[in-house]
């Protein structure tokens, strides 16, 4: 039985409209609490005991498919929404090691288009949890201001690969790069230190779905909290970028990609300044060396709960 109101929904509505149920049972319990004390024990014994009914055919599933079936397990293990199940009733068949390092295969596309890179230096067991201390590489490529978000990218399918990770340590470095360009793990360590708090309060994720209409090549304006949005698709990854040009301040409504003889990757043109932007490779501009400083403003675009979503708010 599908989700009520929805006609032939799409897979990725499907998904997140199940991985929210959890959001929908907890109201459905606090709302029990106005019958007392007593109606409330009652209603998470019941969520209990459905949780654990589940939980043992799951259970089963997993022993009786682990067994004949493995490609058939991994499947399982590939699926968001399955997967996510799996976690809660600690079923999952990869241990946590595995699912960090396949959460950082999925988000490595979005730091390489800002030139960055990410290694897993370890997972350490506490009593308060798991820690993990990871590694970055590269730089930020014109466009240091973006470390916020490439921090979120990483935290964010970390934790959801794997909720038992409590703390997320940004090693630095032995040695920065000599260029002018400030190193990402600089910066996130920094981040790390002063302002953690502040900018993850303030990143809220936003699903657009209909992100996934777009085709390759295709760029289309969207609304995403207060902030204008323009997003394109260059083969199988969609790129997000404030509806704001890096060179002349002006939108970039009407803006296409473009094809270059040189290089596989399309670049934006500004409709307006005709200022050309590589979109894969952070929104640097690509118009003579004394442009080097001039970009497009990025915004991460992630698969959360199975949607495409963009995180908006972040400073």
């Amino acid at each position: 039985m599908g989700p009520p109101g929805l006609s032939a929904p799409e897979e990725t509505q499907d998904d997140a409209y199940w991985r929210t149920a959890g959001d929908r049972i907890q109201t459905l319990l606090d709302a029990s609490a106005t019958g007392g004390p007593v109606a409330r024990e009652r209603a998470e014994r019941l969520a209990g005991e459905i949780t654990d009914l589940y939980g043992a055919a799951l259970h089963r599933i997993i022993r009786l498919t682990g067994t004949t079936h493995s490609a058939l397990t991994e499947e399982f293990a590939a699926d968001d929404l399955i997967a996510s199940l799996l976690l809660v009733h600690g079923l999952h068949p990869h241990d946590m090691t595995r699912r960090i390092e396949d959460a950082l295969d999925k988000v490595r596309p979005y730091l390489g288009s800002h030139g960055g890179d990410v290694t897993l230096l370890g997972v350490t067991d506490t009593p308060g949890g798991a820690e993990v201390r990871l590694q970055f590489a590269g730089s930020c490529k014109t466009c240091p201001s973006s470390a916020v978000t490439l921090e979120l990218a990483v935290e964010d399918a970390i934790h959801a690969a794997a909720p038992e990770v409590t703390a997320i340590e940004v090693v630095p470095a032995e040695s920065a790069p000599t260029t002018g360009v400030i190193p990402a793990q600089s910066l996130l360590s920094r981040v790390h230190r002063d302002s953690h708090h502040a900018a993850h309060a303030q990143a809220v994720w936003h699903p657009v779905p209909e992100l996934a209409d777009l085709g390759d090549g295709e760029v289309g304006g969207f609304r995403v909290s207060d902030a204008t949005v323009l997003a394109c698709r260059v083969r199988d990854d969609v790129f997000a970028y404030r509806d704001r040009c890096g060179n002349c301040g002006g939108s970039l409504a009407g803006a296409a990609l473009h094809r270059r003889m040189a290089s596989p990757d399309p670049v934006l043109r500004c409709p307006r300044c005709h200022a050309h932007f590589d979109v894969v490779r952070a929104g640097a501009c690509i118009d003579g060396t004394d442009s080097a400083t001039i970009h497009l403003e990025p915004m991460p675009v992630l698969v959360r709960d199975g949607v495409l979503s963009i995180a908006a708010g972040v400073s």
